[in-house]
């Protein structure tokens, strides 16, 4: 396994399709939004109405479970909340297609269909006068012995109104490495010494002994000051800094003069170092 192929294909997808034959549908809204839930006679679609609030999806059914939320701060905006409903609108299309293949399969071989499950939930990682950095943890089940989870980020420019990936503030993966790397590699190794109770050698060969580039993991940007970025979020999805009964690897950092140096100059004024 690729050491990205735990983060969830399903939402690469594009496929479209009619609603699903569920039993019981539910729809859930977390207590922070206003939701208006729907379903035709023939359909188990729930949907939640656009709210001021944190926006929550819960559908449960025999052919597959599906979630996704996001915070008000996102659901404020309204290109970034379009962008997430479009978002969750692909993530759902291509769940319900490969239940519904997954169900047709197990019944042409004479075995169990064990519901697919599909979860994506952004937060808030800072908000900025001028930048709203989130995070999204995710979960797909399709079959097999366990599901897989993943990670991934943005921020939102609110300037220029438009998503920008956190890497792409920094003049190169290199560049963001070089300044990020060996801080990176003490503190997942020594996280990683603490959960498996022994010393971890980088250098003993073992996969999961090695160091990772910060810029292969999930990248995230936070602050301590709600001013600037100060700090930076690593997070190493299962399968990549360790193996998948040890869970995601999340390491925070401080911003250095070092990495400050490795940001392009037009955003060098959004990053201050952190203690």
């Amino acid at each position: 396994m690729t050491r990205k192929a735990a983060v969830i294909p399903l939402l690469l997808l594009a496929a479209c399709s009619k609603a699903p034959d569920q039993a019981e549908p539910a729809a859930q809204a977390s207590s922070g939004a206003v939701a208006a839930v729907t379903a035709a006679p023939d359909s188990a679609a729930a949907t939640a109405a656009a709210a001021p609030g944190a926006v929550k999806i819960d559908e449960d059914g025999k052919l597959f479970h599906f979630a996704f939320a996001y915070p008000a701060a996102a659901a404020g905006i309204p290109a970034l909340k379009a962008e997430l409903d479009g978002e969750k609108d692909k993530a759902r299309s291509a769940l319900v297609e490969a239940a519904k293949q997954g169900r047709t399969d197990a019944q042409g071989g004479g075995y169990d269909f064990n519901p697919y499950d599909r979860s994506i939930e952004w937060s808030v990682v800072t908000d900025l006068p001028g930048w709203l950095s989130l995070k999204a943890e995710s979960y797909a089940f399709t079959g097999g012995a366990h599901g897989n989870s993943g990670s991934y980020a943005l921020v939102w420019d609110k300037v220029a109104g438009r998503r920008r990936e956190p890497l792409s503030l920094f003049v190169s993966k290199a560049a963001f490495d070089a300044a990020f790397g060996q801080p990176y590699c003490a503190a997942l190794n020594a996280e990683r010494s603490k959960r498996r109770e022994r010393k971890v050698d980088p250098a003993s060969g073992a996969e999961f002994d090695k160091c990772l580039a910060p810029s292969e993991v999930t990248v995230l940007l936070g602050s301590g000051d709600r001013a600037h970025f100060t700090r930076i979020g690593l997070i190493g999805d299962p399968y990549m800094a360790g193996s998948y009964a040890e869970g995601s690897y999340e390491v925070t950092l401080p911003v250095t003069p070092a990495l400050i140096r490795a940001v392009k100059p037009e955003y060098r004024s959004l990053f201050a170092p952190g203690r």
